[in-house]
This record gives C-alpha cells, structure tokens and sequence, in this order.
C-alpha cells in the first residue's frame, strides 16, 4: 500500500517555487538510487550529433560571419564617403587659396650666361642654372633613362601621380618605421621645384598635386622631362644636366657616359650628401643602385652595366676647377656695365685662347710645384694681352678651387723696378736719348737714399746701362728732373689706373698696381705707341644671335711717339738681352721686358713683350711673407720664358720696332757733337735686323701696328679696313 501511494505521489503535479514536487522527489530518488547503481553500471557515452544538426550549426556560424563581413564593409564604405568628403573638402579650401588655373605659367628659367673663347669654346657658364637648357636629343641618352629607373619608373604610363608607387613607398616607410622612399612622381618633384616651397605640410603637398595634374594636361611627358633635367638641383651650386655635367665630369652633357648618367641620376635622393665634390665613396655606391635598377628595368644589359661598374671613381674638386674660371669671373662682374641686369640666356665671346690659357696655366702650376716649397712661395698670377689689348690668358692663381681670389686682376702689389720703363719714358718724351749720361752714386732726396740692390755704385753710365743693370739711383734722379707728377701722368697715359703716389720713391714702383694694368701699360711699346685698354669681353649676344654689345677697339689713342717706343724697346731689348732679364731670353724671336723685385723679396715680377704679345707674371704669398730671395728675374722670368716659347712656337718670328728716327741726344758733361751721339747710339744699340715680312708698306722699318693705323688703308690701296675682329679671327 505505501509503494502505490509514492508512485501516484509522483505524477501528481504539484508547483512550488517555479519547480515541480514530483520532479524534485524524482531527481532526490535518483541520487540515493545512484549511489548504489554508479559501482556496477559503465557510465553512457553520448552519441554524436547527427549530420543535419553539423549543417545545421555550420550554417549558423556562416551567417554570424557574413553579418560582421556585411557590417564592415558597410562602414568602411560609410568611412570612405566621409573620407572622400574631407578629402575633397580639404582640396577645395587649399585650391581655392591658389590663383586661377588660366593664370598658371611655367617661370622663366634663371637666365644662364655661357662664356666661350675666341674660336667658341665653352669655357664656363654661370648664373643661377650654370649650365645651357638643352632639348633631350642634346643630351646623353643614358641621363634619362637613368633618372627614370631610380625616380619614377612608370613616368610615361602615370597621370601626374602614381598611386602604386605612392602605396609601395607608404609600405615601405611603414617596414622600416622612418622615412625610406618617397612617392612623388618627375611631375611632382617638377611642380615642387618650379612654383612651391621646400616645407612639408598639407597645404603645399595639396598644391603639388593640383599643379602636377595641371603639367600633365598642359605639356607632354617629353616636355616635363626635359623641364626636369634642366631645372633640377645636382649638388655642389649645379642646376642642370648641363651645369652637373661639367662641374663633376668637365664636359658636355651630351658625352655623358653609363656611369656618369647613373652618378648624376643617383644625386638627386641628395644632392648636397652624395655630391662626388664632398663624398665620391656615397656617390659611388647610390650610382651602383642606379645601375642595378636599370638593368632590373632592361634598360641596360648585363654586359654594359658591369662595363660601367668597373669605370674609374668619380673625384669632383670641392669647388668648380680651371684658370678659365678666374675669366669667367672677370666677364660677370664687367657684364652689368655693358647689358644692364641680365634677363635671358647670352652669349659672351671673349678674346681668351684656350690653348694659350692651358698653357699659362700648366707654366705658372709647374713653376709652383717645383719651386714653391724650397723658395718659399705659394701663389701666382700671369696676364697676357696682344697689341690690341685683348686679353689671351688670364690666371687668377695658382688653384682656383682652393682660392677663387684673382691675383691678376685684384690684388694690388707694389711693381718694383717693373715701373721704372714709365720714369724712362717720361724723360725720353722730355729730350733725353738711351746715351744719355748719369752718374751712378749715392744720391739723397730729403730724407730718403736710394740704393742700388746689389749695394754697389758704377760712376757714369748711360740711361741705358742703368735701365738694363736696374740701377735704383739713377732713376731716382730722373724723377726728380721730369717730376714726379710727370711720371704719374705718363703711367696713366699708357693705361696704369690706379691711384699712383706723386713721389721721388715712385721711381721704384712703391704705389701699387695690378698685374692686368701693369702688363697693359707695357703694350704701347711693341705697338708703335698706341694705347691697348685690356678687355676680355669682345661680343655679347643673346641665344638667339642677337647683339647687344661689341667691342671692336680699333680707333686706340697714340699715347707715346713712335721714336720714344723705339728708345724704350731698345733699352728694353737690352735688359732681356744682357741685363736683369736674362732668363727670358726667347729662342729665334726678339724678345723685350723688366724685372721687378719687392723689398724684403715680397713680390716678384717680370714684364715683357714680343712683336705679338705682352705678358706679366708675378710671384708672392697671399700673406705678404717674404719669398727666399725670389727676384723678377728668376722665377718670373723663367716662366714667362717657359710659356711665351709655347705660345710662339710655329711662328715666323717678327721684330720689335726698334728704327725710326732718333732725337738730338742730351749728353750731360761736356758738349758733344751730336752726329757723334747719334753714331754712337746706332753702334751700341743696334737694333735686331727687321725682315721684309716684319715691315709695314711704308718701308720705314715698323711692323703693321694694329687695327687701322699706320699703313692700313693707304697701304693697301684698296680701302679696306682692318678691325680688331679680323686680327682676333685670324682674317
């Protein structure tokens, strides 16, 4: 009866609490009922869900997955709108502080100046680029593949901005967690470099995008490239294929080499870091990664790119190198005076040889290197002009990389005895002949008593004599008796400038002078007399052949009678050939000149001329320390000797004028017979026998002077004008 009871106990449902009764009873019987059963009986294994329910929770973890997919797609393309709304907004408030597209135009480029030689080789060019503006045909085709393969690889397929190569380099800065690649394309770096500002913000990278789309629209790829090649900054001040080519290679853009191309191609990551002219090792290495991504690109082979990795290391001087840069100097500074401000291209033909520039230059180095350190002496400077006064070689110093200073033109030193041809001048013009006499001995003027260098005293000498021994008293005395204002005015007749010391001391050339006046006060003599103004500008004209300004010089004053050359270079002649000047005694060509010495050996110097050409060199320290015992006649006059042989080597010689009629000669003393004098002269003073070829039509013994003067148009009978173009030109 009880057992029944509990069994209907348990299915009367009975709610207490949310749980049934009968199932807690249940639940409690099953436990103690448990307890006695889990001994004996195996626990049960649960059966494995049936295929359909797999499915089933498959499908449900799929669609779990497609909602977060369909969410994230939805607000990335919610973020992009929003994105692309700022963008845009950001773009328009930036555009519209930028003028209007129809006002856009390229810049004009920094006007160039290209200074050539008389026979129209390139010797410099200067301005803000330093090089020419070439077309792309112009220049080395290796330059813009190059530039290509390291900068924009896909220059010719993008549209001004290229999204790939700016996604890789962002992924490439992102490895690297700084700043490795850059992403602007040729047409960006252009936009940059020709109408915005270096700084790194939005608004200027804004513009930099609005104007590269603009260059693409308005000019072809070609176009932007050749824009970029002429325009771009190279390192070391050079602008330019052009102006890179020659400052780093000394050469034209258009011989360019694989190697150079790739050097030139690899400075722009850095121009100023990479330049050769301050490290050639990293110049080197960013030319090899150059190469390597043009043979990646097939732009080159295999074979040429190990050709152009052995090519030698590229060793660039720290600043622009060669003596013609002291000239191209020289044209800026004179340029404004003649064409006002420059505002295009020009073209300056100058009078400069370049062979006898080369020439000069090796002459003055060799001397230096050989001599310098033992006579202690580190610069020099050398000048040289033709009758006309145009300049045929110019050197500044003795390095124009080390020292752009030019010593020629610029440096005012004392001349020393070099001035003395002036004091004798001026005593010619007043009477005085070669065989006039004077008495070496000591002589004393106020306070001041001239000595001889060599501390002896002659006795009676002639002008002569004492001009070819240097004697220091009896010029002295000469510009005591013609005055010293006199002499100041003879020496700016023959073209001295500078201001000159109206003083018995000026005898010994105490007022300084610049070696380019000095050697252009010095031409009057082996011209006949007449006036030779140094000038080394001789055209100026614009790029497209237009002239602006052009020197001819061929009306010159005569500044000195003919029979006064004739005494001077007599003398002259003398001290060359027996005198102070010995050392520059020419083989074959009558040679004439003066030494010049410095107190405590500061300067030395050596003025002399031929039939053709005048030329001065001077040696000395920057400083004004003394050389070791440096004369006018040593160093100076063994170089000047050195080049003038080079520079006349293959010419017919041609003599000085030294005939002509002779004054009655002053003779102090007693009085003389003035045939006697006149004999006299003509024996001791022999003039050089003058060839048929050497004398002019009139047959008076003189060489044809230049320009139109003397026997020009009488002579030839037909009318015709020689100018100082045809004698520059060779015609």
């Amino acid at each position: 009866m009880a057992r029944k009871k509990t069994t209907r106990s348990r299915i009367e449902p009975s709610f207490e609490g949310g749980r049934s009764k009968a199932t807690s009873r249940t639940l409690s019987d099953d436990r103690v009922a448990g307890k006695s059963a889990s001994k004996s009986a195996p626990p049960k294994r649960r059966k494995k869900p049936s295929t359909k329910a797999r499915k089933s929770r498959a499908r449900t973890s799929r669609g779990r997955l497609a909602g977060v997919l369909r969410g994230a797609i939805y607000w990335c393309f919610v973020l992009a709108i929003w994105g692309g709304i700022a963008i845009a907004g950001v773009v328009i408030f930036y555009g519209a502080r930028m003028p209007s597209a129809a006002t856009w135009s390229i810049p004009d480029r920094s006007p160039n100046v290209k200074i050539v030689s008389v026979r129209g080789e390139t010797m410099a060019n200067r301005g803000a680029t330093g090089g020419e503006a070439l077309l792309l045909g112009d220049m080395s085709p290796y330059i813009p593949e190059a530039v290509i393969a390291i900068e924009d690889r896909r220059f010719y397929s993008h549209f001004g901005v290229d999204p790939i190569g700016l996604a890789r380099a962002m992924m490439a800065n992102v490895m690297a967690g700084r700043l490795v690649q850059g992403g602007s394309t040729l047409t960006q770096q252009l936009a940059k470099n020709l109408f915005l500002s270096p700084e790194r913000t939005i608004e200027r990278k804004v513009q930099e995008v609005l104007l590269s789309l603009w260059l693409e629209h308005r000019f072809s790829k070609d176009q932007i490239l050749e824009m970029y090649l002429n325009r771009v900054f190279f390192g070391s001040g050079a602008y330019g294929v052009e102006a890179a080519s020659r400052r780093y290679f000394r050469k034209p853009a258009r011989d360019v080499s694989l190697a150079e191309a790739a050097l030139l191609a690899g400075l722009l990551k850095a121009p100023s870091r990479l330049s050769p002219a301050r490290d050639p090792k990293a110049a080197e290495d960013r030319a090899q990664v150059v190469l390597a991504a043009m043979r990646d690109q097939g732009v080159v082979t295999d074979s040429e790119t190990a050709t152009a990795l052995t090519s030698p290391q590229v060793r660039a001087k720290s600043y622009w190198t060669g003596s013609e840069n002291y000239v191209a100097d020289l044209v800026m500074q004179r340029l404004p005076d003649l064409v006002g401000k420059i505002t295009e291209d020009l073209v300056v033909d100058t009078t400069i040889d370049f062979n006898l520039q080369h020439e000069a230059e090796k002459a003055l180095r060799a001397a230096l290197e050989e001599n310098g350190a033992k006579l202690n002496v580190s610069q020099g400077a050398l000048v040289s002009i033709d009758g006309t006064g145009a300049v045929r070689a110019l050197i500044g110093g003795r390095e124009y990389a080390t020292s752009q200073f030019d010593r020629a033109t610029d440096a005012l030193r004392q001349p020393g005895s070099a001035f003395k041809p002036f004091v004798y001048t001026a005593a010619l013009e007043q009477g005085r002949t070669p065989l006039s006499v004077r008495n070496d001995a000591p002589v004393k003027i106020g306070k001041w008593t001239p000595e001889n260098y060599d501390n002896k005293y002659r006795g009676k000498v002639t002008l002569s004599d004492a001009l070819t021994d240097s004697l220091n008293t009896v010029a002295a005395q000469l510009v005591m008796e013609v005055g010293p204002k006199t002499v100041v005015k003879t020496a700016h007749r023959l073209g001295i400038e500078a201001p000159l010391q109206a003083n018995a001391s000026i005898a010994l050339g105490t007022s300084e002078v610049t070696l380019l006046e000095l050697t252009g006060a010095y031409a009057p003599f082996m011209n006949g007399g007449y006036k030779a103004t140094p000038h080394v500008i001789r055209r100026i004209t614009t790029q497209d052949g237009k002239v602006l300004y052009e020197n001819t010089y061929d009306n010159p004053p005569r500044v000195i009678d003919p029979a006064v050359a004739a005494m001077m270079n007599q003398m002259l002649v003398r001290v060359v050939e027996e005198g102070t000047g010995h050392n520059a005694k020419l083989d074959n060509w009558p040679a004439a000149g003066k030494t010049g010495t410095t107190q405590s050996y500061r300067d030395a110097l050596f003025v002399g001329y031929t039939a053709n050409l005048a030329t001065g060199v001077w040696f000395g320290n920057d400083d004004g320390k003394p050389m070791k015992k440096v004369t006018g006649g040593g160093l100076p006059a063994q170089t000047w000797k050195q080049f003038m042989q080079v520079a006349h080597a293959g010419l017919a010689p041609v003599n000085l004028p030294l005939g002509g009629p002779v004054p009655p000669v002053a003779i102090d003393g007693p009085a003389s017979g003035a045939g006697d004098a006149v004999a006299d002269l003509v024996r001791d003073l022999a003039p050089v026998p003058v060839s048929r070829d050497a004398t002019s039509a009139t047959g008076q013994g003189f060489p044809t002077p230049p320009a139109d003067i003397g026997g020009g148009d009488a002579a030839n009978g037909n009318g015709k004008r020689t100018t100082l173009l045809d004698i520059l030109m060779g015609n």
